[in-house]
């Protein structure tokens, strides 16, 4: 069986086979289209937080600015260093790129999954989802082709022939081993709960709001999915492979023109295809909040999909205008000294409640989400005390090393501040 979509299980005839070239060409065109809105939208929202006006000269508010320089990126000279591996350096792109639009091949874009219904919809005659493909193990295919991508970037710094795309590419290899882990421990969570790697069951799963993933859970396995896919995309706070005050621009420092490009396309690619990946794990794919009058399902539930969608896209642009860049060592401290051990742990709470509810299920989502926020509270107070402490000993490491007689010292400063008194 290599679907679950009824469309193939009929043998190959005409009508299918062209069902299943529209499917391809609006899934390329529909990624390829996402992609070039997003780099738009980021500039346009990122300037707007700046009080600037953004790309506002190409097509009606700036929009064609972004299909503007893909087209003048086309016809630039595509440069060759003289100490690079000539193949893999020209292959590495394409690695980086074509797994972002693979991925979207097995997202659930819309159907009526309301009322138990499984999501299909007829289209000349022919029953089929609203979907490329569902293997029955779509999640593990897209934890696969998430991890080639970074083979791409891996490639393109060794073969460079550079010592600052290397840096940058061993970053990356170094951060995608930090956070698959946790990133995989998330979703097994979300598995725990469906009980299906199908994409198309897992959002079927989710057929009411209390039903989502992101409630059934404890919210813990999202945060900690949507922290570890910022990372996997290196984007900021997580953006240490293109450091450009480190590293000039990463691992694409010696790419130009159309290579360069699909770099540049692959990165905001990845922001789109994650996002879908979180709407359809976490927040029920085209599954609605309410009934939207005077529209068909299927279309309804595409229109909840997107919807949904910008909400992660604003977020990823919301974070990447406020929040720093981490040092190095506090990536690798956080990924394996908080995230995991928190996955894990979450993982193996949730379950032992499925194994001690009566009916073998979670049971209660209203108890799952109370035990979050009790473990939440606990997890801030032991973060914010190890704060204090940290704090606590640089002042005192400060104090060791600059001895004054006629200065007070910063904890001392600290202290009397603290306690409403003057020095």
């Amino acid at each position: 069986m290599l679907a679950i979509d009824p469309l193939l299980e009929g043998g190959l005839l005409w009508t299918p086979l062209f069902i299943v070239i529209a499917k391809v060409l609006i899934i390329f065109g529909l990624g390829l289209v996402s992609t070039m809105l997003m780099i738009w939208y980021e500039r346009k929202v990122v300037s707007g937080m700046h009080n600037r006006v953004g790309p506002n000269k190409a097509g009606p508010w700036g929009i064609l600015q972004s299909l503007a320089d893909g087209i003048k990126a086309f016809f630039k000279e595509d440069l060759l260093p003289t100490r690079a591996d000539r193949i893999v350096f020209r292959l590495a792109p394409f690695l980086s790129f074509v797994p972002g639009f693979l991925i979207w091949s097995v997202i659930p874009l819309g159907g009526d999954f309301s009322d138990g219904q499984d999501g299909t919809i007829e289209i000349f005659g022919e029953v089929t989802r609203v979907q490329l493909a569902d293997p029955p193990i779509g999640i593990l295919l897209v934890l696969a082709l998430s991890s080639i991508a970074v083979y791409g970037i891996m490639l393109a710094g060794w073969a460079s022939g550079s010592k600052y795309p290397l840096l940058g590419s061993v970053r990356a290899s170094a951060q995608m081993i930090s956070y698959e882990a946790a990133l995989g421990l998330s979703l097994a969570a979300v598995l725990l709960s469906s009980g299906t790697l199908s994409t198309a069951g897992i959002v079927q799963g989710q057929d009411s709001f209390v039903d989502w993933n992101v409630i059934s859970t404890g919210i813990v396995p999202f945060v900690i999915f949507l922290i570890a896919a910022t990372a996997e995309l290196n984007r900021p706070p997580f953006d240490l492979v293109e450091a450009e005050q480190e590293l000039v621009g990463g691992f694409n420092t010696e790419y130009s023109g159309i290579r360069f490009a699909l770099f540049f396309l692959a990165e905001f690619m990845g922001v789109v295809t994650m996002s879908a990946v979180m709407v359809t794990l976490f927040l029920g794919g085209p599954q609605g909040l309410f009934d939207v009058p005077l529209i068909p399902g299927a279309i309804e539930g595409t229109l909840w999909f997107f919807v949904k969608l910008m909400g992660f896209l604003y977020l990823y642009v919301w974070l990447r205008a406020t929040l720093p860049r981490l040092r190095y060592d506090q990536l690798m401290d956080f990924g394996w000294k908080i995230l995991i051990p928190i996955a894990l742990g979450w993982f193996l709470l949730l379950a032992a409640l499925r194994e001690f509810s009566p009916d073998g299920e979670f049971g209660d989502s209203l108890r799952v989400v109370l035990i979050s926020f009790a473990v939440g509270i606990v997890a801030v107070a032991l973060f914010g005390a190890a704060l204090r402490v940290s704090a606590r000993n640089r002042s005192d490491a400060f104090d060791a090393e600059n001895p004054s007689d006629d200065t007070p010292s910063r904890s001392t400063t600290a202290r009397s501040t603290q306690n409403g008194a003057t020095v």
